[in-house]
């Protein structure tokens, strides 16, 4: 395959992506990412810190921090907006069609590559062009230098992207990590690489921090500030004053830096060419035995059709159903109920058990902080089938024609909100057997949100990945202790929750589902 040819293929698949209404919710993302990465100098929140420091904002700083935040980012959420090419190629039977060409799996596969690549790298491009209108804003230097504020995206970011996207399409290409089971998996994965790559012995390099680390520790040693005791962060943290500034000139990388840099580009290449070992290429010979061919008769006429089966059953006109008046909605969540939780293994039902039985014998200190997080992460791949699952499976226009469809969704939530209760029933009936009524009060939140989060991500996307991406950290950091982001009452102070209000829960989750039944009636409207 020539490399235009591969080119025009790679660039084919990104416009199909770039359609996407994700596509547009993960640009949005970035831009409220480069906001984030260059918070207010009088804000208790920071992206990337040494100690009580924190950088001038000049254009060397603000593209670092920038491009740091990007890379976490990008290697989180980006690889779920990137997640899912090979199956759909497969479920809207283009697979077929290339699978009749020329293409090699070795082909096909570097042109998913350098789609993601473009995706992603499409984004990292946002957050560029993001920094130096934040660096503008903030007012602490007014002389936009291109250079040191684009280096770190060209030797951080980019890198990060190239892995990233490899990862994404190896993952895509094996059938035991294709499904959401992959998506968890991968959680965990980058939380690995996210803390153990800001170390010096990271291979190649890792996220590429500790060179940045080094170099601000000079500058500031050169100036004479004491360090003792201050360490690094990188990622989200409050702080209890505003952070004192020093002037630095940026980051000077040398060539060891660089070919680490290069090689990890070179080994997502290399990643996201290996499944070519095992991937079938759509090929029906490679996924099992093909049927006998038909052979024509010696007089050249077409053999006679397969004989019909006597036993098969014979319709003669449209199935007739009992009418039953009353008790739709009941029905509709009985129905929605078993779709959301259709084909989960008994093994999952075991280990929710488990989990029940121990939010009943647990000591009570231990409900909220371990039992809580454990009931409400277990659930996860059920409830990102909230809102999804008839665009998936291709129903959507079925399901339009039926007359109620605001009864349908809100059959649809009441599904999820009744998961959500079930796996996490122990732990309010320890609530109130203890007269804990404001953690109940904060079950009940978490309860109404999960679902709402769950349906509102699902019908804006249409994809299940989405949600994935953001309630797997949203549920760490409440897990890690982050009270900001507690919406369950996890984290306790003096014995009460320390997160949000439980109301505050509840209005944000009636707001999430009135922004379900409003784009129900804007597509309903364009239809």
């Amino acid at each position: 395959m020539t490399a235009g040819r591969l080119g025009r293929l790679a660039l084919a698949d990104f416009r199909e992506r770039a359609r996407r209404p994700a596509y547009a919710l993960t640009l949005a993302a970035a831009v409220g990412l480069g906001y984030l990465a260059v918070p207010d100098p009088g804000t208790r929140w920071v992206i990337m810190q040494l100690g009580d420091y924190r950088g001038v904002y000049n254009s060397a700083y603000t593209g670092m921090a920038t491009a740091l935040a990007g890379a976490l980012w990008l290697t989180l959420g980006g690889f779920y907006v990137v997640r899912g090419t090979v199956a759909r190629d497969e479920a809207t039977g283009v697979g077929r069609l290339l699978a009749a060409t020329p293409l090699r799996g070795s082909g096909y596969l570097a042109a998913k590559f350098l789609s993601n690549a473009m995706v992603l790298g499409s984004m990292a491009a946002v957050l560029a062009l993001t920094a130096p209108v934040m660096q503008l804003a903030r007012g602490e230097s007014d002389t936009v230098e291109p250079g040191p504020l684009l280096l770190p995206f060209a030797l951080i970011t980019l890198p990060l992207v190239a892995a990233t996207a490899a990862a994404a399409l190896l993952f895509d290409a094996t059938p035991l990590l294709r499904k959401g089971l992959g998506n968890v998996i991968w959680f965990f994965v980058w939380l690995a690489v996210a803390f153990g790559g800001q170390g010096p012995g990271a291979p190649l390099g890792g996220l590429g921090v500790h060179g940045v680390v080094a170099s601000m520790h000079g500058d500031m040693t050169a100036r004479g500030l004491d360090l003792s005791g201050q360490e690094f962060s990188l990622g989200l943290t409050y702080i209890d004053r505003p952070l004192r500034t020093f002037e630095w000139q940026g980051f000077t990388p040398g060539t060891e830096f660089v070919a680490a840099r290069l090689t990890l580009v070179l080994a997502g290449a290399l990643v996201a060419l290996l499944p070519a070992v095992w991937f079938g290429r759509f090929d029906p010979a490679r996924a099992g035995a093909a049927p006998p061919p038909r052979r024509a008769r010696p007089d050249g006429t077409p053999p006679p059709a397969p004989a019909a089966d006597p036993t098969a059953p014979v319709f003669t006109g449209p199935p007739r159903t009992a009418v039953r008046p009353g008790g739709a909605l009941g029905r509709l969540l009985a129905g929605e109920l078993r779709i959301l939780l259709q084909g989960t293994p008994p093994w999952w039902w075991a280990v929710a058990a488990a989990i029940t039985v121990a939010g009943l014998v647990a000591p009570l200190s231990a409900i909220p902080r371990f039992v809580l997080p454990a009931a409400w992460i277990w659930p996860v791949l059920i409830w990102s089938r909230l809102g999804t699952q008839r665009h998936e499976y291709g129903v959507e226009s079925l399901l339009g024609a039926y007359p109620a469809r605001r009864r349908g969704t809100l059959a649809e939530w009441l599904s999820g909100l009744a998961v959500t209760a079930l796996a996490a029933l122990a732990p309010l009936v320890r609530f109130v057997a203890a007269a804990d009524w404001a953690g109940a009060g904060a079950w009940a939140g978490g309860a109404l949100f999960v679902p709402s989060l769950a349906l509102a991500l699902g019908t804006l996307s249409r994809t299940h990945r989405l949600f994935q991406a953001v309630y797997l950290p949203l549920w760490y950091a409440t897990a890690n202790g982050l009270p900001l982001l507690d919406f369950m009452g996890a984290v306790r102070s003096g014995g009460h929750p320390a997160g949000p209000p439980a109301a505050a829960v509840a209005a944000l989750s009636a707001l999430l589902l009135g922004a379900v039944f409003a784009a129900g009636a804007a597509r309903r409207g364009k239809g």
